[in-house]
């Protein structure tokens, strides 16, 4: 397994590679750049901000000096804050997308998962039919409309929470309850219906009804036997999901001003700063590889027969 996994670890390189070059070229061949401002500046000090970021140069070698820096783990200055580092950027804003990401996925793996066996447990009846119609609204709403909506009732009109903003002189989860709850939303639809559909299969499998024919208690057959191969679907979801949250945290760190990474992106984007939007993609594509990996690795422990596969 730990050969696997570092294999997996070296065939990811060409990935991430074609991914930076394509970033890459597609930002460069955006319009505007990050000294393209509404004010004029001077011809002079233009053509010095050029040549002290290389972009005075043709795309190929801006590119081959950007690898250069990465080779060496330099991700580069930022072009639009003064003085920073897009290392420093990027670490300033991982604590908060990391606990809203993990969070975030944590309460949807819970909720959905006890959802989908309570449905599972009860199909064709009036549970059933509630767990289904709240998965489905789920998935129609997207996190840009139900966190303003949220944030109009909870923080504006009822006062109870937190509309926006994270004080870290106050850090609290009051803070984060929001947020975490409008990213988990969506994910809590599509696992309840996961868990619904693979309890539901593996309740009618061979295994289950031998554990029956042997007399074990009901509880004992869907807790001890059903329950962990029914999880292994929701286990594969589980890895991709987690990058597909911390990447939806773009527009929820927007949405409530939340200082994480996600929303340095988004203004990075606006502002054609290169580099930070640069490192961004390469963390996260990074994250995404990482938690594939780690999904399968999960998903081989808790099924014999995948690790003859």
């Amino acid at each position: 397994m730990l050969a696997q996994a570092v294999r997996r670890l070296l065939f990811a390189i060409p990935t991430l590679l074609a991914i930076v070059v394509a970033a890459f070229v597609l930002m460069h061949l955006a319009p505007g750049g990050p000294f393209t401002k509404e004010r004029q500046m001077p011809p002079e000090i233009e053509r010095r901000l050029l040549a002290e970021y290389n972009l005075d140069q043709p795309i190929h070698v801006q590119l081959g000096h950007y690898l250069a820096g990465l080779a060496r783990g330099d991700l580069g200055p930022s072009m639009t804050y003064k003085d920073k580092d897009v290392v420093d950027i990027i670490a300033e804003g991982a604590p908060t997308s990391a606990i809203l990401g993990l969070s975030a996925m944590a309460l949807a793996l819970l909720v959905g998962s006890s959802l989908g066996v309570v449905a599972a447990l009860r199909q064709n009846k009036a549970q059933d039919y509630l767990v289904m119609a709240l998965a489905i609204a789920g998935v129609c709403l997207p996190p840009l409309v139900v966190g303003p909506i949220m944030q109009l009732f909870f923080g504006v009109e009822w006062g109870i929470l937190p509309s926006q903003g994270l004080h870290r002189d106050e850090f609290g989860v009051i803070y984060l309850l929001l947020p975490v709850l409008t990213l988990s939303l969506p994910i809590i639809a599509i696992v309840s219906r996961l868990m619904r559909a693979s309890m539901i299969e593996t309740l009618r499998s061979n295994a289950i009804r031998t554990a029956r024919a042997k007399g074990l208690p009901e509880q004992q057959v869907i807790w001890r036997h059903a329950l962990p191969i029914a999880m292994l679907p929701i286990i594969s979801y589980a890895g991709p999901a987690l990058a597909g949250v911390m990447a939806g945290s773009f527009v929820i760190e927007t949405v409530f001003s939340l200082p994480g990474i996600g929303k340095q992106f988004v203004l990075a984007a606006q502002q054609r700063d290169y580099t930070l939007v640069m490192g961004v993609v390469l963390i996260y594509s990074f994250l995404i590889i990482l938690l594939n990996l780690a999904a399968d690795l999960m998903y081989r422990v808790l099924d014999p027969r995948a690790r003859t596969a």
